[in-house]
């Protein structure tokens, strides 16, 4: 366990660092973004490492992981829901996630609300935006989402956070800096447009490979995984 706690701790410091200087160049404060430590693929002795080193922010992609996970771990972690979410899974995971990323459509988005009455409770997401356009990955169009905003907005009993993205894998940093750059513009024209004045403060994007540039694109959630567990 000594060394599965130093390698993730080495990782860690790694990896805060690398956002920090992010940060300097883009002329933002380090403490305007969030790491949100991805646990899809982690041992159980690796999500204890992360605890004991005070990372209490952790996001699983699967539900039916994030369940049983959070009831075997302290509840001081905040659970973030990052990956898909089927409409049939909302009804266990809304009582355990801080802040749900991939609601990917309306109906989704209309189901998490009916649920979210029925138990009482005004749960945080952010909107799912296929800014590449890949047919691999889900989410809102960008005219789909500027088309349904009145809609979104007028639901009750979930608090719209901001706007989440993935870029395309690939050796090019230009192609995930344009998507990250497309999903800020999206954003801020829809606050700019709102008649209610929302906000939209929160962009959950970058992963291990890219998470760099998508600070320097605004980014205040960046989800990293594997670069975590590197070594291990």
């Amino acid at each position: 366990m000594s060394n599965v706690i130093t390698t993730i701790s080495e990782n860690l410091k790694r990896i805060q660092g690398r956002v920090e200087a992010a940060c300097e160049r883009s002329n933002r404060e380090a403490s305007e973004v969030s790491l949100v430590a991805v646990t899809k693929y982690a041992e159980d002795d690796w999500v204890q490492a992360l605890r004991s080193l005070g990372v209490r922010q952790l996001g699983e992609s699967r539900p039916q992981q994030l369940v049983p996970r959070s009831e075997q771990f302290d509840d001081d972690i905040e659970w973030h829901m990052i990956g898909h979410l089927q409409r049939n899974k909302v009804r266990p995971i809304l009582p355990i996630a801080r802040l749900i990323h991939s609601v990917d459509t309306l109906r989704l988005l209309s189901r998490i609300d009916l649920i979210a009455g029925e138990l009482s409770l005004k749960p945080q997401v952010l909107l799912e935006v296929n800014v590449s356009g890949e047919e691999s990955k889900h989410g809102f169009t960008r005219s789909g989402l500027l088309t349904e905003w009145n809609q979104i907005a007028d639901f009750e009993n979930v608090d719209v956070r901001g706007l989440m993205t993935m870029a395309p894998r690939t050796d090019n940093d230009e192609i995930p800096r344009q998507v990250f750059t497309e999903l800020k513009l999206l954003r801020d024209e829809i606050v700019q447009n709102d008649e209610n004045d929302c906000l939209l403060p929160e962009l959950s994007m970058g992963m291990s490979n890219d998470f760099e540039t998508a600070v320097e694109c605004g980014a205040t959630i960046v989800r990293v995984g594997s670069g975590l567990y590197s070594g291990l």
